[in-house]
């Protein structure tokens, strides 16, 4: 009897994502803001509408290979956190923190802003159209939105979860809408936006790495499961399958998309356009105009949920690992959900909705994100070497994880040229971080402040009503 009550006591992260919940939690990720805005940025950068398709489709094998690569160190490695537990295991604790620090001042945040900036536009073209919406009333609109998500993340696992697989049908459906007009339209000979794809005169070479930035931000979610590895059913058979079969999904009905929109626009139009998909609906069909719009905002929303759902786990497992407070890493007593992990972003992302700016704000947290994502992946071949004792019932060949490893570090490289601004800004982000690892993780806190810090963390304890979850080893 006493042993049925403590098992029913326990506080612990429930396994409750499915294979479909894990699927949707992909496809509810990758299929958001991206691909209804950064086909204006592949365009800019690459120059021609050949190029911009060979860049979308290159992004889609690229972020293949990062997915199973991270699909077999999610059978490699049994604990939760995503990037950051993956760089902590793999290379060691100062990669993990640098990270870590970058995730939360810098990739983040900035993400999560551009994705709600992109959520409030889209959600008031119709009651704009034809003009263009407010930038005020955009900003008010995406904060809206990004704290409503925050609230279901920190009240419900399972009611976060089941919006991600209702969204998810929603995505698709607003893929739907624009593949089948721009397909009809094509089958009926409107080639005329193709002619000449490749035109040189419109080459932008040195520019390439935006492009590829702005391309890998749509894709940008094959990653999620890894960020709640814990809390999935079968793990080892689930995630191969998740991401191999959304990421071929995402994939085609991104290329898709793409000969849509250059079917119903020209490249001036995708140029000139501040929303793609709206431009879209009010060219080919005006039936659609107040419908896409609509759909569109519901993706945003579908992202920024399962962006705050994963995010809120890689807290919780660095606070578990000692690499950030310990208040982060509990977990609400009635509620199992990571509830200061969940409320720790809510200053940054409003500050960066704030002012921020959506093309910039992508420039600027794309070199961390594909930095350390490239290291991640060097981690696996490290890990490969040193622990050949490690079973994995998954393994990719060798040849993915190098390719995919060199072309994200030479994309970081590359992107210093195209624009030194933003990245440099990045980089001085994550090199913020060593004074703060070396004095504050590293070293021991004095016993004064230590017992100030418990006393804190304490009130807060009881005030936030969590408290630390059970370990268990999965």
């Amino acid at each position: 009897m006493g042993k049925s009550k403590k098992k029913e006591e326990a506080v612990f992260l429930r396994k409750k994502i499915t294979l479909l919940r894990a699927f949707s939690l992909l496809i509810g990720s990758m299929v958001g803001s991206g691909i209804f805005i950064s086909p204006k940025g592949v365009l800019k950068n690459s120059g021609n509408v050949g190029l911009s398709l060979v860049i979308w489709f290159g992004c889609g094998i690229l972020s293949m290979f990062g997915a199973l690569c991270y699909a077999e160190l999610g059978t490699r490695i049994t604990k939760s956190g995503g990037h950051y537990i993956y760089v902590l295991e793999t290379l060691g604790p100062l990669p993990g923190f640098l990270f870590l620090w970058a995730e939360y001042f810098a990739i983040r945040p900035a993400n999560s802003a551009v994705v709600a900036l992109a959520f409030g536009r889209y959600i008031l073209e119709p009651l704009f159209a034809p003009c263009e919406a407010p930038l005020l009333a955009v900003k008010l609109v995406a904060l809206l939105g990004y704290y409503i998500v925050l609230i279901l993340n920190s009240w419900s696992v399972s009611w976060s979860a089941r919006l991600q697989t209702i969204l998810s049908v929603v995505k698709l459906a607003a893929l739907a809408l624009i593949i089948v007009p721009g397909m009809m339209l094509l089958a009926q000979g409107h080639t005329e936006n193709f002619q000449d794809p490749f035109n040189a005169q419109a080459l932008v070479l040195d520019k390439l790495p935006l492009a590829f930035y702005a391309g890998m931000f749509a894709y940008s979610g094959w990653f999620q499961t890894s960020f709640v590895r814990e809390e999935l059913v079968r793990p080892e058979r689930n995630i191969p399958l998740a991401v191999i079969v959304s990421v071929i999904t995402v994939i085609v009905g991104y290329m898709l998309t793409n000969v849509s929109y250059y079917t119903v626009l020209t490249a001036t139009d995708v140029l000139a356009s501040q929303a793609v998909a709206v431009s879209f609906a009010r060219k080919a069909f005006q039936s659609l105009i107040s419908v896409i719009p609509v759909l569109v905002a519901l993706s945003c929303f579908g992202t920024m949920n399962g962006g705050i759902f994963t995010f809120s786990r890689t807290l919780f497992v660095a606070s578990r690992e000692g690499q950030w407070p310990p208040l982060f890493s509990m977990i609400h007593i009635q509620r199992h959900t990571p509830l200061p992990a969940v409320m720790l972003m809510f200053p940054l992302v409003t500050a960066m909705i704030c002012v921020g700016d959506l093309y910039h704000l992508l420039n600027f947290f794309s070199f961390s994100r594909w930095l350390f994502i490239g290291l991640a992946t060097l981690g696996l071949i490290v890990h490969r070497y040193r622990h050949p004792e490690i079973p994995s019932p998954f393994q990719v060949p060798l040849f993915i994880p190098v390719s995919f490893t060199l072309i994200c570090l030479f994309t970081v490289g590359m992107s210093f040229y195209s624009d030194p601004v933003s990245i440099s800004i990045g980089c001085a982000m994550v090199l913020s971080g060593f004074p703060v690892y070396y004095l504050l993780v590293q070293r021991s806190m004095p016993n004064c402040c230590r017992t100030t810090f418990h006393s804190v963390t304490l009130k807060l304890q009881i005030l936030l009503k969590v408290v630390q979850q059970e370990i268990r080893t999965y």
